[in-house]
């Protein structure tokens, strides 16, 4: 069974249609990397999966429940516990401040009483040691990196033990060198049997760590396959034109 089913996703905006009927399951331990330009749909496609969005038609489906059926409207209850499916690592990092960087990762399964506070403190200081940053426990935002900061936000999605962990582009505010970083610890990710669904400019990075990689234009799914399908044998002229394009600016 698919952890995740996505069935005729529409979303518009006024008149503009920026999600025209999206759909696509994952399975267990599966990379999804979504590519393709500014404006083809990508970030609000992971805004409705994440709830931060209403779409205005389709379903939403984690492991055989069914979250979302079309522009119902949910309890703030429905909508936090929905939440809880997803881990959403955004592209400016979104760290509380004024809190440590133990604090940041603990602060979300304290309020929810995930655990006692020795538990949750074990459960973070493990999470962190596995994205690099077991030095910087007591570092506030500020003392940190960008490369740094993002990574102590993917250990915080993953400290309520999301179904399917969610990137918005997650290296688009880093320099090449903190973006190495960053891509490294969503590899080892992978190789822990995560569910991940990532919207990246980086091509190298969705040829050599997705399982399965869409290209998506005017807010549709124009092709999808696995790396070699879409890279080295793409379909569409879209595809192409697209593929052409970023390996020319990179």
């Amino acid at each position: 069974m698919a952890v995740l089913e996505v069935k005729n996703i529409r979303k518009s905006f006024g008149k503009t249609n920026v999600l025209k009927g999206v759909s696509f399951s994952l399975e267990k331990g599966q990379v999804l990397a979504i590519i393709g330009s500014s404006g083809s749909g990508k970030t609000t496609l992971l805004r409705c999966l994440n709830f931060l969005e209403t779409p205005d038609v389709g379903e939403i489906w984690v492991d055989g429940k069914l979250l979302r059926s079309g522009s119902e409207k949910l309890s703030e209850q429905q909508v936090r516990e929905n939440r809880l499916h997803f881990g959403l690592v955004f592209q400016n990092f979104n760290l509380f401040p004024q809190y440590n960087v133990l604090k940041n990762v603990m602060l979300a399964p304290q309020l929810l009483k995930k655990g006692t506070a020795k538990e949750l403190e074990e459960r973070a200081k493990q999470l962190l040691d596995q994205v690099g940053l077991s030095e910087k426990l007591d570092s506030y935002p500020y003392q940190l990196s960008g490369g740094q900061q993002q990574r102590v936000a993917i250990a915080r999605a993953l400290a309520l033990s999301p179904q399917v962990l969610c990137f918005d582009e997650p290296t688009s505010a880093l320099d090449p060198e903190l973006t190495g970083e960053v891509l490294r610890v969503i590899r080892g990710l992978k190789n822990a049997d995560s569910t991940m669904t990532v919207v990246t400019h980086e091509m190298e990075f969705a040829r050599s760590v997705a399982d399965v990689v869409m290209y998506m234009a005017d807010g549709v799914i124009e092709e999808i396959g696995t790396p070699e399908q879409v890279f080295g044998n793409p379909q569409s002229e879209k595809t192409k034109a697209f593929l052409r394009g970023a390996h020319e600016k990179f």
